[in-house]
């Protein structure tokens, strides 16, 4: 399978899950479409061979994840003690191996710390300010690096930030209609 269709699968996967996102009425089920998005958008990141903002949307999603996940339940909801069911547990245990193994290989062939334009035996900064014109046709150096050389980079940060920006919106959303009342 072509890098393209892994990557349209991807994406189609995050787009559905954006949709669900915004278009379903439980709240709780729409900050789990919104999760299932930020992942997808870290694994994209991964197969675009920019680890860097993998990691931190990884990082954020989990965080914001969890926020919204307490934000949208009850505050006078009671833990229960139930019995854990042998199978849950083991296709648990079985998705948690199979993260790691997917990790493990997806970062094996990146060499962290080694900039692959160090191997052509100058700096990358040397390269930007003595190619930046003739390579991206921008006059403005900052412009250059920020949306040719970064061009991924930036979209990751921008990434994040939507998704980011639509979890909020979606926590203040339920609270708008809880003010009117409105569903829960």
């Amino acid at each position: 399978m072509g890098i393209e269709i892994i990557m349209t699968v991807i994406m189609g996967f995050t787009l559905l899950g954006a949709v669900i996102a915004v278009e379903i009425k439980n709240l709780l089920s729409a900050v789990i479409a919104l999760g299932t998005v930020g992942m997808g958008v870290s694994i994209a990141f991964l197969f675009l061979m920019a680890p860097d903002l993998a990691i931190v949307q990884i990082a954020v999603e989990a965080l914001l994840l969890i926020f919204l996940i307490r934000a949208t339940l009850k505050p006078d909801i009671r833990a229960t003690h139930a019995h854990i069911h042998p199978v849950g547990l083991g296709l648990v245990v079985l998705l948690c191996l199979g993260l790691i193994v997917f990790g493990f290989f997806a970062f094996q062939p990146l060499e962290f710390g080694k900039p692959v334009m160090a191997q052509r035996s100058e700096i990358p900064s040397s390269h930007y300010l003595r190619e930046g014109l003739r390579e991206t046709g921008a006059a403005n150096i900052v412009t250059a690096v920020i949306l040719d050389y970064r061009g991924y980079d930036t979209l990751g940060e921008a990434t994040v930030i939507f998704t980011a920006v639509i979890g909020a919106l979606t926590v203040l959303r339920a609270k708008a209609h809880r003010k009117k009342g409105g569903p829960k």
